[in-house]
């Protein structure tokens, strides 16, 4: 399974956002720098403002429910979009923007992440934005595989799960 550039870019940068390790100003820059997204450093307010972001793009992953998936999705939308405008920012070809390049990073970050989302599901269905199924794990992926059918979010928590399945077998 493949995403297009933009909604893959806005959808795996809320995983990066989610998945990150702490939401100190320095931890989020960092994420965003991985993203190369447009002037990632952000200051301690705009941080503030990406982490209560962030919460909101939880219940987008592994939601039994692709009404209530959809319906959290067109709130990030209506929250964070601001228009679709053709760009040629640092000398790129023509391509399309869900928000506009003039508003502060934190506004940036939470137009691409809703977009790249709505993208997401619109082209790959809601079930490809999982959250691991190992009890402890609260790490989210996109589904990338060709069967969609991932569970975990790394080899390591779907071999915690199998080995103490065969444990719990053998006894």
């Amino acid at each position: 399974m493949q995403f297009n550039t933009y909604g893959g870019t806005g959808a795996a940068l809320a995983v990066g956002l989610l998945n990150a390790p702490d939401h100190r100003a320095a931890t989020l820059s960092a994420v965003l720098r991985a993203h190369e997204v447009t002037d990632p450093d952000l200051d301690d307010a705009q941080a503030e403002r990406v982490s209560a972001w962030t919460a909101r793009l939880h219940p987008v992953f592994g939601a039994p429910d692709p009404d209530a998936q959809i319906a959290a999705v067109n709130a990030l939308l209506a929250d964070a979009a601001t228009g679709v405008q053709v760009s040629t920012h640092d000398g790129t070809a023509p391509h399309l923007h869900y928000v506009s390049q003039d508003l502060d990073t934190a506004e940036r970050i939470k137009a691409t992440t809703a977009g790249g989302l709505a993208v997401a599901i619109c082209g790959a269905g809601g079930s490809r934005l999982g959250r691991c199924g190992r009890p402890g794990c609260a790490t989210v992926f996109i589904d990338t595989s060709r069967n969609g059918r991932r569970r975990f979010c790394s080899v390591a928590c779907a071999n915690r799960v199998n080995v103490a399945a065969h444990r719990a077998r053998a006894r």
